[in-house]
């Protein structure tokens, strides 16, 4: 039922981790005028007038942002089975935390082993946001679920 909030919270977690689908998340540069920059297929490594090569694969990270927007956007449509939703939700935050993990272990080993400095941008904050919208989803979730309870012991 799109009338929840928690169901708004799961829409807003689904549509900010498609956009990791496509663009650079991550950009950083070195010294040598070398960009490195992250997107969801791996790392990239561009130098000027020459053609991106890919450094590293991210298949577990693209495996992990394509779970969390299949499973944020399915426990939309679990609104009559709480009980499953709420775990639904408990896993969609588990996943999420796994990813900013990763994006950080990424993040400081491009800045370490490529001696490269971050570029700031949007995309950067996205992951906590996803991490935050999932928080607030479970906490709705958990209190439709004590709403219901209540109901139940007053019969």
């Amino acid at each position: 039922m799109i009338q929840r909030i928690q169901s708004l919270f799961l829409l807003l977690t689904s549509i900010m981790s498609l956009l990791f689908l496509n663009g650079k998340f991550l950009k950083f540069f070195n010294n040598s005028g070398t960009e490195y920059y992250m997107n969801f297929m791996g790392i990239w490594k561009t130098q000027t007038g020459e053609n991106p090569e890919i450094i590293a694969s991210l298949i577990p990270l693209s495996v992990i942002i394509l779970l969390i927007c299949i499973l944020s956007f399915s426990a939309i449509f679990l609104f009559k089975k709480r009980k499953v939703q709420l775990k639904v939700a408990g896993i969609v935050i588990l996943l999420t935390i796994l990813f900013v993990g990763l994006i950080l272990f990424y993040f400081f080993r491009v800045t370490g082993k490529f001696q490269a400095e971050p570029v700031p941008g949007f995309k950067m904050i996205i992951p906590f946001l996803i991490l935050i919208s999932g928080i607030l989803a479970y906490m709705g979730i958990k209190r439709d679920e004590k709403l219901v309870k209540s109901y139940e012991r007053l019969r």
